[in-house]
């Protein structure tokens, strides 16, 4: 029995994508963005963005423009998605259809922004769906960006929806919805880390999503120069809150979030040796260096192995036997 089936009876194994999500939004940056996932491979996604990318007057031809790189050549992995415009815009619609007739098969999500509640999220899926099928694809993975109070308080429950893959934390429109409640300090460090309210709000995703094996995607940043100020807060992402992915705005920022999220060699080496023996015992429980290990650590080390993959990690042979 595989791993995933034998670790996860009765229920899904969580998801598992790649640590950075990359936005790019103008051609220019969309191409280059291209050739650094064939240059490193696919560690991170990358997300082309409606949303913003679009110029007024030119929604249309920007999502013919994404549609058509996504289902072209240079789109070699199938790790490369699209944030359209909200559910209350009149290009969102549009985004959608556009961008399923050019490349429905190869897309790997959608992401829908400013959601006000579930039900936003539920109506946004239901025309994803009655546009994809049309396109002869089901259950297209659904990212959704948690950056309004309605959003946040209904965060639970959007992560329970089965087409739902990845809750993302858009902090910049989160404390401006707070309209100067909270300082334009914290959607920066330290404060984004330490003001209470973008505490709670972070938190509340990150446990959404693991109480239904969705993934966490932490926000945006914006420092662009200093790549140690980015490692600092993907570290503190990963360490301090739960998150297993984070956004990225620029490209020397892909690099020091994939490091700062990948496993320590050292842990993907006992992950090995403790699967590789709990599978010879047919997964019942077993001793490693004078320490009792059974199904519950299992998982653990299972989803070590499955952050070392997504991240490239140079993984031993004997992995194979247990991914």
């Amino acid at each position: 029995m595989h791993p995933s089936e034998a670790l996860f009876l009765g229920t899904s194994a969580p998801v598992s994508i790649p640590v950075c999500d990359h936005y790019a939004g103008s051609e220019k940056l969309m191409r280059k963005s291209l050739a650094l996932q064939q240059e490193l491979g696919p560690v991170f996604d990358i997300t082309f963005d409606c949303e913003d990318g679009a110029a007024h007057g030119d929604e249309a031809a920007h999502a013919q423009l994404i549609g058509t790189l996504i289902a072209g050549e240079e789109n070699r992995f199938d790790r490369i998605g699209a944030r359209v415009h909200d559910v209350t815009s009149e290009f969102f619609e549009q985004d959608v259809t556009i961008i399923l007739q050019h490349a429905a098969k190869r897309l790997a999500y959608l992401v829908v922004p400013k959601v006000d509640s579930v039900a936003d999220v539920k109506q946004a899926i239901t025309l994803i769906n009655r546009h994809a099928k049309k396109q002869g694809r089901s259950n297209l993975p659904v990212h959704v960006l948690i950056e309004t109070h309605g959003a946040l308080a209904d965060a639970f429950a959007i992560a329970a929806l089965p087409q739902v893959q990845c809750l993302s934390f858009g902090v910049m429109d989160f404390v401006s919805a707070h309209y100067g409640a909270i300082p334009g300090s914290a959607m920066r460090s330290p404060g984004q880390f330490t003001h209470p309210l973008l505490v709670r709000a972070k938190l509340e995703i990150a446990a959404a999503c693991h109480a239904h094996g969705k993934t966490p995607s932490h926000n945006v940043t914006t420092e662009i120069n200093d790549t140690a100020v980015v490692a600092s807060d993907s570290h503190r992402a990963a360490a301090e809150f739960g998150y297993t992915r984070m956004w990225s705005i620029h490209p020397s920022q892909i690099k020091p979030i994939v490091k700062s999220f990948a496993p320590r060699i050292s842990e993907v080496n006992e992950a090995v040796a403790i699967l590789s023996q709990a599978k010879a015992t047919q997964w019942g429980p077993i001793q490693h260096l004078g320490k009792l290990h059974d199904r519950a650590s299992y998982r653990y080390y299972w989803t070590i192995l499955q952050r070392a993959q997504a991240s490239g990690l140079p993984l031993p042979d004997t992995a194979s036997t247990v991914l």
